[in-house]
């Protein structure tokens, strides 16, 4: 019997997105493996897109299958092992060279031949192609956005995603003071310390909900996006 790592990825670190999305390749990798006894070495989990190389928990399972610790590997897809061509490159290579001996894949064919390897490059390349269509698309909107005079990304502090309408609108309870910080900061005499201080007491953190550091790039960091939204809290009443 042929011993797999079974490895299982999504496509984000952010532990409450694409949460199901784990738990469903691992459920049904069990059933398959359980339904072709298949003995599983270990189950492997990474939380990281595969469009570029260097995943550490991938890089690590090709070095152990290198070393003889296991046969093969089961995955939901092949676009679960790469979405680049280096790392199928490399599952390529590893099969051409029988360290790699076999893939397992519930719902995508699969033999070590000529003819299965030339289907699984076909199918890493159809996931690089799905990646970089995407890329393209998003660019194109977010181009639009800009043409539209929208903010292209992430509402900067003081405004609000709106999820329904796809458009960036005031939050209400913070903007009031991301208007008098900008007001503040305009009449040139305040120090950096007045404004950090200004903005904790009213709860207006970095990202990591940390307290708005006194350096100046910092400083920089937080003004800069909303000195490029054409409309900023400067220039309209909240």
């Amino acid at each position: 019997m042929k011993k797999l790592f079974l490895y299982a990825r999504k496509s984000t670190d952010v532990e409450d997105k694409q949460v199901l999305s784990i738990d469903a390749q691992i459920n049904e990798l069990r059933e398959f493996a359980a339904r072709d006894s298949i003995n599983i070495v270990e189950e492997l989990i990474e939380k990281q897109s595969a469009k570029s190389p260097g995943r550490p928990v991938f890089n690590a399972m090709l070095e152990r299958i290198e070393a003889g610790e296991a046969d093969g590997i089961l995955a939901w897809h092949p676009d679960r092992l790469a979405r680049n061509s280096v790392d199928g490159g490399r599952i390529i290579y590893l099969l051409d060279t029988g360290k790699l001996k076999t893939l397992k894949f519930p719902r995508s064919w699969f033999e070590n031949t000529p003819q299965g390897k030339l289907m699984l490059h076909n199918d890493f390349g159809f996931s690089k192609y799905y990646v970089d269509s995407l890329s393209e698309n998003t660019k194109r909107g977010l181009r639009e956005k800009v043409r539209r005079g929208e903010y292209p990304g992430p509402a900067p502090i003081g405004y609000l995603n709106d999820y329904r309408t796809k458009k960036i609108i005031v939050d209400r309870e913070r903007a009031p003071y991301i208007k008098q910080a900008f007001e503040m900061y305009a009449q040139g005499n305040v120090t950096y310390d007045h404004v950090r201080d200004f903005l904790g007491k009213h709860g207006i953190r970095t990202k990591k909900k940390r307290k708005v550091a006194r350096a100046v790039s910092h400083f920089t960091d937080f003004f800069e996006p909303h000195l490029l939204w054409p409309f900023s809290l400067c220039g309209r009443s909240v």
